[in-house]
Parts: structure tokens; C-alpha cells; sequence
């Protein structure tokens, strides 16, 4: 408990403390630093590398060291402040040093410390790593630095170019793919969203990769021109200040200044390599370890084969020592011993390999004999699809990922579209390819109940239009499958002469899309489960807590308030504004628990919306009203009971008012308006009702859906025995 806290206390400080690292960075730069703490900061420079590179090899995808990049420039800026610091250092100070041992004071005699002024650590690797051999240093310095820069740094580099250039070229796919799945049920919002940030990151993480190679290089620049600086300045200094000779002013400065360089050279080439280890952490399933053994030892024949070479290249060299021939000088020893290890890997690898087939193709047998003894499982088979769509066989194109997918896409944007109009969440629409429709046909289901189904044309337009401007068309005449319009499919070179005849254009991506529209509209009501209901309310709890606290479930339970947003979108009344609802039925639950009576409160708290979609562009709204005795009628033939109110109408007075509103429809269709009713608010319900079979898309308001400022204009009369005129 006492670990975790103080871990935890760091991480809330950790932008504190990284505040602090740079600012003692910069302070590296200002402030000379005593040799003992020059030692400690060179010593954790080579800890830090080590640390990076170990990381690099253990991520098995780059996003987990996503910070390298930043982590990459400061220790870039570490290492720029301790050479700085460690050449200010020998500059003053190296005249009293001698690198591999004890410094010398003024009078000649030892000072504390085992390597005087500039700490032990410089003095020490200039002995270890070059052996007091001033040309040796500046060798493996020279070599060091053009294997990190030449090599490691210009190639993570350029992988880093390549890989975000490629990430960014992607990004849409990827996308698309993802929205994809989505609309197809295969993964949630939240996974979808975690993906796409995911991506994000990907891009970012490279483009910085990207920009972090150019400070590697400047490093390594920077490493040779502190190194030609301090060789200079430390000879000006020996030999002009201290009247030092040549040699000894060389021996001394020069080889501190190898020693730092190299000290500081050796982390920076971790840090490079580390840099190339991340960029190249591609389509990885483990650590760099377990990958190169897993990869290399499937394999077995590659080390058989090398194996053998190497078993020929030793007995080549042992003919050759044995005399019999001189044209082979091989050192067949090394080569032996190498061609064993190689042969009995390999074999061993290769047996195993051999069997994990075995035990594979018995698993599978045995799997087979078991599937054809036991019952078939049908728990899956019972699942139902909420939003299904069956396709021929040549319509496969249209819903194929690795063949475009257009209605894929398509159906993303119908999900937006419907959230936005009609405020309902459209589940995942599933596809399935059904080999017993016809070649062009598809169907479209609610819950494994076809609902709509059509025919389309691929690489075809569909034309719709008047019929005396489709005769002129050559194609295959056809009902649209939507809105029952006449129409002909054509070929793409006739598409310029149907625009020029008046006609809409549609491809089959945009018929199919438009009826899987339409079908949501009509039956959006059955797409409104409960779960559905609970997500809605659960959307609105995050931003009005307390209107949902005091209605769901205090006062009115989840299935009441589906039986009202069932009712709603049922007309096509958006719910889109479900605060408001929520609010209406908290105000009006006291009064009554009837779903119907409810929903006409909230049809009245919702009346600017219902209204704005029949207002046209004069500012009207076009209606024909009822005469007031067929609304006496209904209000009469009302029946109240303990499980709701219905309505209880003789049928032939039914028959003779269902009769005079066909005439009042007709007449406002031929016109092409829009059939609007409006009656009385205690009848509307029923007069609804009554309607609803013979005339679905008739649309009736009342009169406290209106709201003041709205123009009601109307056009007609329903009257028993008579068609009134208009």
C-alpha cells in the first residue's frame, strides 16, 4: 500500500519533475559542475541508453513507447549540456590531470582523487577503451560516430519518412474500415473511437519520429565539432597558457577529449539504435526476442541449408590442412563447429515442426468425427438481426470490403442522417449474401421479417421521371422500389440525355441506400427496444441528471416511456429532444398512465418541431379540416377502460368517413401537397387510428400542435355523404 502511494505521488508530480530536468539542463550549461557529479551524469547518460534500448526491444507495438520522441530530445539536450560541461572542464582543469591516472597538483604531487579535476569517469575510458593511444581514440571515435550517423540514424530516419507518409495515405482507409465494422455490429462506439484514436496516434507518433531523426543527426555533428573545438582549445591552452610542450599538452587534452567524446558517443549510439528498433516495430505479435525466435524457428530448412553450406566450407578447409590440397585456406575448426549447431537445430526444429502437424491434422480429424456425431447447435441460428439486408449474387460488389463496399459507406451516413432527424439510434445493419434471390435482387428485414425488397442495376443509373420523358429512354422500364415512381434503368453513356430530359439520376448504391432510409422511417418504431430506450436515457442522465433522476424511474418506469417514444417516432415525430419529453411526461405522469394520452402531451410540448417539417416556403401550413359532426362522432364512440381507450364506431359509419377522407386526400395529392388533417386535440388520437390503415402517410395534427405564430391555411373539408370542394 505504502509502494503504490509514493508511486502514485510521482506520477501526480511528474510534470513538476520533468519541469525541473530541463530546467537543470539548461543550468548544465551556465554553471560549472564538480567532477563527482560530472561522474554521476555521465554515468546515468550510459544508464539511460541502456534503459531505451531495453524498452525498444520489449514493446511489441510502437505506440507503447510513444513518448520516444520526446524522451529522444532530451536526452539529445542532456548529452549537448554534459559535453559542453565536461569540455569547460578540461579546458580549465586538464593541465592538472593525467588520463589513466592520479592528477597532478601545481607542485607536482598527487591530488585526491583517482583522476583529479575532471572526475574519474573521462580519464578512465580514454585509458580502457583506447589504451592512452591518442590516434587509436580518434579512430573509434571517428568510426563510432559514422556507424551511428551514417547508418542507424539515416535509416530510422528514412523508415520514419516512409512510415508516416504511408500512415497518412491510410488514415481514410482505415477509417473506412472501421466505420465499416461498426455499421456492420462487428464492434461498439467505444471500440470504434478507441481505433480511430489509435490511428491518430500512429500518424503523430511518426511525423515526430520523423522530426526526432534531424536532432539525432545534429547530435552526432554536433559530437565532432566538440571534439575539433576542444582538441584546439585544449592545445591553445596547454601550450600557450601553461607553456605545456606539444606532446604533453596532446597527450593530455587530446586524450580527455576522446575520452569525453566517447563516454558521450557510446549513449547517443544506444539512444540511435533505439530509435531504429521502434521505427521498425511493424506488424509485430510479440517482443523483437520472441519474434526473431518464433519467426527463425519456423523455419528449419534455412538452417539445414545453412547448415550443410557451412559443413562444406570446414571440410574444404580440413583437405586444405591436411595437405592434400592448398587452394582452400579456410579455417575449418570454426566452420565445423558452427555446421553442427546448425544441423542439429535444425533437425531438431524440424522434427518438431513435424509433429505439431501431426497433432494439428488429428485434432482437426477428430474435430470433423465430433461435429458429425453431436447434434447441430442451434444457438446461433436463433440470434435475430434488428436491421437485415439479403443481396443477389451480383449485387455482392455493393457490400464486399475487398471489392469497394459502397452501401457500406452509405450506411454510415443513413445512421447520422436518421440520429439527426428523427433522434433514434439505427443499430448495425447486417448483410448477408443470399444466393436464392434473383442475380440484381435484395431484401431488407426487421428482425428476419422482410419488410421492403427491390431490384437494382449494377454500373447502371436508375432514371425516374414523367413517363412521356422515360419513353425516349432506352432501358428496362421499372417501378421504383421506394416511392413506386416510373422509372428505367440506363446505361451510364445515355445518363447526360436523361439529365437533359428532366429525370433524377440515382445509381443502385443511392436506390438501395434510399430505401433502407425509408424503411427506418416506417418501422422505426420497431427498432425502439428497450435496451435502445435505456441507451437514449442513459445519453441524456450525463447532461440533465436531474431530469432523468426525477421521472426515470420515480415516477414513470423504462417501458412506459417506450410505449411513448414508440408512439412519436411511429408518426415520425423526432425524439431528438428527448429532455423535453422526459420534462412533459414528469409533468403530466400524475395524471395519467395511459402511453397514448401521454404521448399526446408530449406531441403538444413538441408542436414547433412536429410543425416545422409541413410548413412550406410561403410560411403555410396546408390542412383540411373535419366537419365538427364526424368529430362529435368519434369523441362519442370513444370507449375508457382500466387497459386504455379505443374506439368503439359502427363500421359503416366507419366505412362512409374513411371514404370522405379518400376524397379530400386525392384532391390534395393531384395538387401535389402534402395530406394534412387537423381536428380537434380529443379526437386526434382516434381519428389516427382510424386512419392509419387505409391512408399510413396521412399526417394529422391537432389544434394545440399549432403553434401562435404559424399560418394555417386550409384547403378542404372532410364531410360525410360529400366531397367538398377546395
Amino acid at each position: 500500500m505504502g509502494q503504490d502511494s509514493i508511486l502514485a505521488r510521482i506520477m501526480s508530480n511528474s510534470n513538476i519533475g520533468a519541469a525541473i530536468v530541463m530546467v537543470l539542463i539548461v543550468f548544465m550549461l551556465i554553471v560549472p559542475l564538480p567532477p563527482g557529479l560530472l561522474d554521476m551524469l555521465l554515468t546515468l547518460n550510459v544508464i539511460v541508453g541502456i534503459v531505451t534500448l531495453v524498452i525498444s526491444i520489449q514493446i511489441k507495438d510502437p505506440l507503447e513507447f510513444a513518448v520516444f520522441p520526446s524522451v529522444l530530445l532530451v536526452a539529445t539536450l542532456y548529452r549537448l549540456a554534459l559535453d559542453i560541461s565536461a569540455a569547460r572542464l578540461i579546458l580549465v582543469y586538464g593541465h592538472l590531470t593525467s588520463p589513466g591516472g592520479p592528477g597532478l597538483g601545481p607542485a607536482g604531487l598527487p591530488m585526491p582523487g583517482a583522476a583529479g579535476s575532471v572526475g574519474d569517469v573521462i580519464p578512465r575510458i580514454a585509458d580502457v577503451m583506447v589504451k592512452g593511444n591518442i590516434t587509436t581514440g580518434l579512430i573509434v571515435f571517428i568510426m563510432l560516430i559514422a556507424a551511428q550517423f551514417i547508418v542507424i540514424t539515416q535509416g530510422a530516419e528514412r523508415i520514419a519518412q516512409v512510415a508516416a507518409r504511408f500512415t497518412l495515405d491510410a488514415m481514410p482507409g482505415k477509417q473506412m474500415a472501421i466505420d465499416a465494422d461498426l455499421h456492420a455490429g462487428l464492434i461498439d462506439a467505444d471500440t470504434a473511437r478507441q481505433r480511430r484514436r489509435d490511428i491518430e496516434r500512429e500518424a503523430d507518433f511518426y511525423g515526430a519520429m520523423d522530426g526526432a531523426g534531424k536532432f539525432v543527426k545534429g547530435d552526432a555533428m554536433m559530437a565532432i565539432v566538440v571534439m575539433i573545438v576542444g582538441i584546439i582549445g585544449g592545445l591553445l591552452v596547454g601550450i600557450v597558457q601553461y607553456h605545456m610542450q606539444f606532446a604533453d599538452a596532446a597527450h593530455r587534452y587530446v586524450l580527455l577529449v576522446v575520452g569525453n567524446g566517447l563516454i558521450t558517443t557510446i549513449p547517443a549510439f544506444l539512444m540511435s539504435t533505439s530509435m531504429g528498433m521502434v521505427v521498425t516495430r511493424a506488424a509485430s505479435e510479440a517482443n523483437l526476442g520472441s519474434d526473431v525466435i518464433r519467426q527463425i524457428t519456423q523455419q528449419p530448412m534455412a538452417l539445414l541449408v545453412a547448415g550443410y553450406g557451412a559443413a562444406l566450407l570446414s571440410f574444404l578447409g580440413l583437405i586444405n590442412a591436411i595437405g592434400i590440397t592448398s587452394s582452400f585456406p579456410i579455417p575449418w575448426l570454426s566452420f565445423g563447429v558452427m555446421a553442427a549447431g546448425l544441423l542439429v537445430v535444425g533437425r531438431l526444429l524440424n522434427r518438431q515442426t513435424e509433429q505439431q502437424q501431426t497433432v494439428v491434422k488429428q485434432q482437426e480429424k477428430k474435430a470433423a468425427e465430433d461435429a458429425t456425431k453431436r447434434p447441430e447447435s442451434v444457438v446461433s441460428l436463433m440470434q435475430v438481426d434488428t436491421l437485415s439486408v439479403e443481396v443477389g449474387r451480383s449485387l455482392l460488389p455493393l457490400v464486399d470490403p475487398n471489392q469497394g463496399a459502397k452501401l457500406l459507406e452509405r450506411v454510415g451516413s443513413i445512421r447520422k442522417h436518421i440520429a439527426m432527424e428523427m433522434g433514434i439510434i439505427v443499430p448495425g445493419v447486417r448483410f448477408r449474401d443470399n444466393l436464392q434471390l434473383r442475380p440484381n435482387a435484395y431484401t431488407i428485414k426487421i428482425k428476419d421479417v422482410e419488410v421492403a425488397q427491390g431490384e437494382v442495376m449494377m454500373n447502371q443509373f436508375l432514371a425516374i421521371g414523367p413517363e412521356s420523358q422515360l419513353k425516349n429512354l432506352q432501358g428496362t422500364k421499372v417501378t421504383d422500389p421506394t416511392y413506386g415512381m416510373p422509372g428505367v434503368w440506363i446505361p451510364a453513356d445515355q445518363r447526360g440525355e436523361a439529365e437533359r430530359l428532366g429525370c433524377m439520376i440515382f445509381d443502385a448504391v443511392s436506390v438501395v441506400a434510399t430505401q433502407i432510409t425509408e424503411v427506418v422511417r416506417t418501422h422505426g418504431a420497431d427498432l425502439l427496444g428497450r435496451q435502445e430506450t435505456q441507451a437514449l436515457i442513459d445519453t441524456v442522465k450525463k447532461t440533465h441528471p436531474a431530469v432523468v433522476k426525477d421521472v426515470v424511474p420515480e415516477q414513470i418506469s423504462l417501458v412506459e416511456v417506450q410505449k411513448v417514444l414508440q408512439n412519436l417516432v411511429r408518426e415520425r415525430v423526432s425524439i431528438r429532444d428527448l429532455v423535453t419529453i422526459l420534462e412533459t411526461l414528469g409533468d403530466y405522469v400524475h395524471v395519467t398512465k395511459d402511453p397514448d394520452m401521454l404521448t399526446e402531451y408530449c406531441r403538444q410540448a413538441l408542436s414547433r418541431v412536429i410543425i416545422r417539417e409541413y410548413v412550406n416556403n410561403e410560411g403555410n401550413v396546408n390542412v383540411f379540416t373535419l366537419d365538427p359532426q364526424i368529430e362529435q362522432m368519434i369523441s362519442q364512440s370513444i370507449q375508457r377502460t382500466d387497459a386504455g381507450a379505443f374506439l368503439a364506431l359502427d363500421p359503416q359509419v366507419g366505412q362512409e368517413i374513411l371514404q370522405a377522407f379518400n376524397g379530400q386526400i386525392k384532391k390534395l395529392t393531384d395538387r401535389g401537397l402534402q395530406p394534412i388533417a387537423l381536428c380537434n386535440p380529443q379526437v386526434r388520437l382516434f381519428v389516427k387510428k382510424l386512419t392509419d390503415r387505409s391512408f399510413p402517410n396521412l399526417v394529422v395534427l391537432s389544434y394545440n400542435e399549432i403553434p401562435p405564430k404559424v399560418n394555417i391555411q386550409s384547403v378542404g373539408q372532410v364531410v360525410l355523404g360529400e366531397e367538398a370542394t377546395i
